[in-house]
């Protein structure tokens, strides 16, 4: 079973995390099953970037993307190379560690 470390993040994990997920579970689902509250604004439908992730190992373990979604990709804020939708990116059989950027491009938030 692959494993997703999570560099700590002030907000959404502190401490970091090592979660083991089923592959073919995207990476938003497997961090909101594991208590990690990575934003979603537009409930998980490939129409925002506040799940923005940066995949620093295991990239090319992940689906491709798709056109929509590096369409999408393209407004996030930090975007780099390994970047991807945490709402889209399913993870295939290799471990990752996973990246949350120190912002969003969010206009109203879920909690609030």
């Amino acid at each position: 079973m692959p494993q997703i470390i999570f560099l700590p993040h002030p907000q959404h994990c502190p401490d970091g995390a090592l979660i083991e997920v089923e592959s073919g579970q995207t990476i938003c689902d497997a961090a909101l099953a594991n208590g990690i509250d990575i934003e979603h604004a537009c409930e998980k439908s490939c129409a925002c970037t506040t799940c923005h992730v940066i995949v620093r190992e295991g990239f090319a373990s992940l689906n491709e993307a798709s056109e929509n979604e590096d369409d999408m990709l393209d407004k996030a804020w930090g975007l780099e190379a390994e970047s991807r939708l945490a709402c889209q990116a399913q993870v295939g059989s290799e471990d990752l560690v996973v990246e949350l950027p120190k912002y969003t491009i969010n206009m109203v938030s879920e909690h609030h």
